[in-house]
């Protein structure tokens, strides 16, 4: 009777759980879809982090005042991270097990991303494009991973040749941030030096946080190096390259896409000109050439009272590809259906002059390019096309 009674009790269960409608998702309800997103919001990446929030948020508004997708609103859970991994675990907690995020947008940072991962798959939660272009993000292949930002690692091996080739360079260093983003450059680095026969003359690092550059840069001027490779995102560039300039150390600055930003030029000045970085969407700037980004940019600063960065271009990428994604999907949200729509999506070129995006199930990488960039006269401009791995 008891086995019986059991049994039943079970069909029914499955019953139920059958019956349940398509939307019964966490993150998605009938009327909305709940999305998080982590960001250093007070630490050294705070100029980043909060650009990228701004960027997800002027698109969410955009499709929220159209309807939303398929009838739900978006909504934006943030928690700042401070660029620390613990944090970030901290966060993820939050957003997963509390807000019930349906995904997780721009988290930005390698090693708050790759911490967090355990939180999120255990959850069932996509890791979705990500603000750091680790190799980590789309390696492995993870049915829960997607990237879009072109790898430092493939960005350092594929551009450098082209960097010592152009600038005659004899002697070759780097300066690294010591952690998995600062070793993914030094690592592309080494690679492309190691295909040209040679070797980087001087490697140097500093922890993550650091301000003071000195005795690394006087490393460098002493063992003559011609061409600098950076592993450094904002105050580290500025840092290292200030510090050169004071002490009459002037060889070519080449750093990755961490770099490529408008606050490098703003911060820090007319000792900024020259340097170069890769890059994969262009910075907005108010007076852009082209009318489209042009009046996005003026509606960025209309809203934020500010003008927008490449952060905040890359915020609203992720989420109008998020939002492309779940328009394919159909009303029927789930993290299946969402992976199934994601993995047969292609994207044309888009109006920060991004190139154009795949993805399939065993290609979880949407671009593998990225362009030459250099600041002259206070502001970035492309000086190469998209080139391939």
């Amino acid at each position: 009777m008891f086995m019986k009674l059991r049994f039943s009790f079970g069909v029914l269960a499955g019953l139920l759980l059958a019956s349940l409608p398509a939307w019964a998702n966490q993150g998605v309800s009938k009327s909305e879809i709940t999305l998080g997103t982590i960001q250093d919001l007070s630490g050294p990446l705070a100029g980043y982090g909060k650009a990228a929030r701004n960027g997800m948020q002027l698109r969410i508004d955009e499709i929220n005042e159209q309807g939303g997708v398929h009838g739900r609103k978006l909504v934006l859970k943030v928690e700042d991270s401070g660029y620390d991994p613990k944090r970030a675990v901290l966060a993820a907690q939050k957003l997963v097990n509390q807000d019930k995020i349906f995904l997780m947008a721009g988290h930005i940072g390698t090693a708050g991303n790759v911490a967090s991962f355990p939180v999120q798959f255990d959850k069932n939660v996509i890791n979705f494009m990500p603000l750091t272009a680790a190799r980590e993000m789309y390696e492995p292949t993870h049915r829960l991973k997607y990237a879009m930002l072109s790898t430092y690692y493939d960005q350092m091996h594929t551009v450098l040749p082209r960097m010592v080739k152009e600038k005659n360079a004899k002697k070759v260093c780097a300066i690294y941030q010591d952690d998995e983003f600062g070793l993914e450059v030094l690592r592309g680095a080494e690679a492309a030096m190691k295909d040209m026969g040679s070797a980087l003359v001087e490697k140097t690092s500093f922890k993550r946080g650091a301000t003071d550059f000195s005795s690394q840069v006087a490393r460098m001027k002493a063992a003559g190096c011609d061409l600098v490779v950076l592993g450094t995102v904002i105050r580290e560039t500025i840092g290292t390259i200030a510090e050169a300039r004071k002490t009459g150390f002037n060889p070519v600055f080449f750093g990755s896409v961490a770099a490529y930003t408008d606050l490098i030029h703003k911060l820090g000045g007319k000792a900024m000109d020259g340097l170069y970085a890769t890059m994969t969407a262009q910075t907005p700037y108010l007076d852009d050439a082209t009318q489209t980004l042009r009046f996005w940019a003026t509606k960025y600063k209309t809203k934020f009272n500010e003008d927008p960065g490449i952060f905040a271009a890359y915020g609203y990428m992720i989420m109008d590809l998020f939002i492309q994604g779940a328009q394919k999907t159909g009303p029927h949200l789930t993290t299946d259906s969402f992976i199934k729509a994601m993995d047969g999506l292609s994207t044309q070129p888009d109006m920060f002059g991004g190139p154009a995006l795949s993805f399939s199930a065993t290609k979880r990488l949407g671009n593998a390019t990225s362009r030459l960039s250099q600041i002259q006269d206070g502001r970035w401009k492309p000086i190469s096309d998209y080139i391939k791995p």
